[in-house]
Order: C-alpha cells, then structure tokens, then sequence
C-alpha cells in the first residue's frame, strides 16, 4: 500500500497562497471565494487590519525574533512556490427551496445536453433543470417541479414504463422511508406544461431509509431499480418491475446485501462478463469500504428474483467511505466497446482520497494508493472524481467536502507534481456542505466544470467554471 501525502503549506489570512516573496505575496494574494478576482488587501479596512497584524506573528513569531521559522519557510517557498489558485467562477442553477441534495444527470429533451434531477431534502420538493444552452449556462436555468415529498436524499431520471418519457424516482429518508415515482406527463415534450403525478410505492413505505438509486435491467421484463438505504435495516438491493410498471403496488423488492450506510452505487461490468454488476460505497456498517455485487445472470434472476448477488472487496475496508466515482478505459470487442474500469476514487473521511487500482483477479481486494489533505485548509472528504481538469494529459482529482467551516475550502482539486499531490482551491471559503460532482463541459469551452450541490452556504445546485479555457 503506498501512502503518499499532500504537498500543503499552512494556511495564511484565510486560504492565501505566498509567491516566492512576501512582496509578491502582499501584492497579489487573493480572498479565496470572492470568484472575482478582488485583490484580499483591496476588499475593505477590516481584511487591511488582519494582515498587518498577522504579517508580524507569521515571521517574527508574535514579536519574537525565530531566524529557523523563516528559514523554513523561506526553503519550503523555493521548493514548493505557490500551491493555490484563485477560486473558479461560480454559478448558481437554483436556490430557491432548501437542502439541495445530488445531482443526477440525463438528457430528457434530446438537445443533446444533460439536464439535472435533485431532491430538495428540508425543502421536500423534486426538481429537473434543463440546460439552457450555451449562451445562458451562467444564468438560472429553466426549472420544473415534479413533485412534492418529504426528506428526499436523492432524485434520478428514468423511463419506468417505456413510454419514451423520462420519468424521475426519489428516495426518501427520515420519517418518510419510501421511494416515490414522478411520472412524466406523456405528449409534453417539453416536460413542463403538463402536471407530473407522484406516487408513493407500497412496497418501500416506512421499511428503509432510502437512499439512492439506479436504473438497471436485472431480468430484462422491464426498468428495475437498484436500491440503497441506511440505519436499521440497511440494505443493497433491487426493486423489480411488474409487468405493468403504472401498477406501483405491484413492485417487489429484493435484499441483496446488508449494508450500514450506502452513499454510492454505480451500475458496471466490473468481471468482464457482459453483464451489470453494481459497485457501492458503505459506511457504518460491520465491514464498511468499497465493494461490488455480481450480477449471477439473466436466466438466474428469472429463475429466482430473490437471490443474493455475491459480494466482493476492493478496498478501503474499515474506513468511512463517503461518495465513490471510477475512470475507465474503453475497449473494442468483437465490434463493440467495452468498458473496463482502471481505478475507484474514493473520498474517505476525514481527509483522505484512496485510489483502488484492480489487480489480475478482480474478486480479489484492490492496490490502495493513499492521499491525505490538510484538515487546516479543506473540509472533511464527501466527493472525489477524476479528470483532466488543466489540459495537460494527467489526471487531477476534484474534492467536495462537508464541514468546511470558518476559511476552509469545501472544494478543490489534487494535482500529481513529482511525486507528490498539490491541492489547487476551486471554491474559496464560503460554502460549508457539499454533495457529490459531476465533471462535465458545462459552457462548451472545451474543459470540464465541476457540478454540484451545496446544502448551507448556498444553498442551491450550482457548478464552478473551469478558467483552464
């Protein structure tokens, strides 16, 4: 297992990144999350005031005269230069309702352009976006409301009768315990003239903490849905469609996996096989980590809808695992691409990213890379994608965090230089609860942005843009 940690540098004035000299620094430091480009020392009196005090305590020590301080610090600026950008732009999609809680994507309109579902979770409404086009990405988008329940924890697009019409499925935590369907209306193909209806499924009502969930065919009679909950009863599982999908009190609901917390789950071949396996994130239970379920097979789920899928270690076992995501690489086989994952990202808590890398024998726990960020800096681990986020060929890893209090980030992106990882800021200060990211080009510049949630700050779906172009 290799460890490997963050190459940081203490944080000054609230998330201020030093230049080779204090001059440059004093000339050219920024306050992180302004998304303006304001200079710190510019803002007003009150930021002029910290600095004066706190320039003396950083290199005389309060007063005191420390010659080994600064020559630390004047080596760690030789070797290291400046870490930390100035934070990206930030846009907001909506912060209307409360509690904004994941994004889900999907092109619903055939635009060739992924819209967004969210579930607002205090707010208790379900919302789809759907993107505005390039001209007016930076403004609020056009928004319609789905539905109305109560603690919903997540939202995702599918057609759950096969009518043509993407439907959206919420699953609710708290005292609600259920999954509701929001069917769209048919012969509106704007989504947004006619009323959505929704209804509670039966067989969910009150049994589980639902958590999240995902579209997949397990015995291909239809749109099943991959189940994940917390707390008592916790489970990963499938809820399986009738024959008659509008028939809601005819949905059944398997139990494939005791679980603790699920927070991600990701429909992949992950064998090889042909088929879906589901791979999930699980925290808090008997034996939390990363792992995947096999999927044994069509003619085996038909034959026994209730059977167990064998569950398999990657990695991360122990550990608090919050959202996962995975890189893949495609293939061509026999005429048709493949896609085979290279490596889970996983945000652990409270300041780690582990990189799970597959070995020969896929069944078998993966090689762990460790990363560890500063605490000082950065809020608790909740999100990590990977992607080339500055055009340079390499992978960067971008971070959400919860708990990013007082001058914490709660978002920002890792970079491999020599051997090392160097955290780039993206978000700035504000912003204290983040959810999972997307990283897709947003504006149509050629780079990819970051999309994501923030629950109390903001308070709204929003994303970053990128600067790279």
């Amino acid at each position: 297992m290799l460890e490997l940690p963050v190459n940081t540098m203490p944080p000054l004035a609230g998330g201020l990144a030093w230049s080779a000299s204090v001059n440059l620094a004093i000339a050219s430091a920024n306050r992180l999350g302004s998304g303006s480009g304001v200079s710190f020392l510019g803002r007003n009196n009150a930021n002029r005031k910290h600095m004066a005090k706190c320039i003396p305590r950083w290199f005389n020590g309060g007063g005191q005269k420390q010659s080994g301080f600064m020559k630390k610090i004047i080596l760690f600026l030789t070797l290291a230069g400046p870490l930390t950008a100035a934070p990206w732009p930030m846009h907001i999609i909506d912060n209307t309702s409360r509690g904004a809680d994941g994004v889900r994507l999907l092109d619903i309109n055939n635009d060739k352009r992924l819209d967004i579902a969210t579930g607002w979770e205090e707010g208790g409404v379900i919302r789809a976006y759907l993107h505005p086009g390039n001209a007016k990405v930076t403004e609020r988008w056009p928004m319609i409301e789905v539905g109305k329940v109560k603690s919903p924890e997540d939202a995702v697009f599918v057609d759950l009768d096969g009518d043509g019409y993407e439907d959206i499925v919420s699953c609710s935590e708290g005292q609600t315990r259920t999954v509701h369907f929001h069917w769209s209306p048919r012969n509106d193909p704007q989504r947004e003239v006619l009323p959505w209806r929704t209804q509670a499924v039966p067989v969910t009502v009150g049994k589980q903490s639902w958590m999240f969930a995902v579209p997949l065919w397990v015995d291909e009679q239809g749109m099943d849905l991959v189940l994940g909950s917390k707390g008592a009863e916790a489970s990963i599982g499938w809820l399986q469609s009738p024959k008659d999908p509008r028939a809601v009190g005819d949905w059944r609901f398997h139990r494939w996996y005791d679980a603790g917390w699920v927070m991600s789950l990701i429909k992949a071949d992950m064998d090889g096989d042909g088929d879906l396996d589901v791979l999930a994130s699980d925290r808090r239970s008997r034996t939390p980590g990363v792992l995947w379920l096999e999927n044994p097979g069509v003619a085996a789920m038909k034959n026994n809808p209730a059977q167990r899928w064998a569950a398999h270690r990657v990695g991360a076992t122990g550990r608090e695992v919050m959202f996962i995501t995975r890189s893949i690489r495609k293939q061509l086989v026999v005429r048709k691409a493949k896609e085979k994952t290279t490596a889970i990202y996983a945000a652990v808590r409270p300041n780690r990213i582990e990189v799970l890398r597959p070995g020969k024998d896929v069944k078998q726990p993966w090689d762990e890379e460790i990363i560890t960020y500063s605490l000082d800096r950065f809020g608790t681990a909740k999100a990590a994608r990977a992607a080339d986020l500055d055009g340079d060929g390499q992978l960067e890893i971008a971070v959400s965090c919860e708990s990013a209090t007082g001058d914490k980030s709660g978002v920002f992106y890792l970079k491999p230089v020599d051997g090392k990882w160097e955290p780039h800021d993206i978000g700035g200060p504000k912003g204290l609860k983040y959810d999972r990211i997307e990283l897709l080009d947003l504006d149509g510049d050629g780079d990819l942005d970051l999309l994501t949630c923030e629950e109390r700050d903001f308070n709204a779906v929003l994303w970053y843009e990128n600067p790279a172009k």
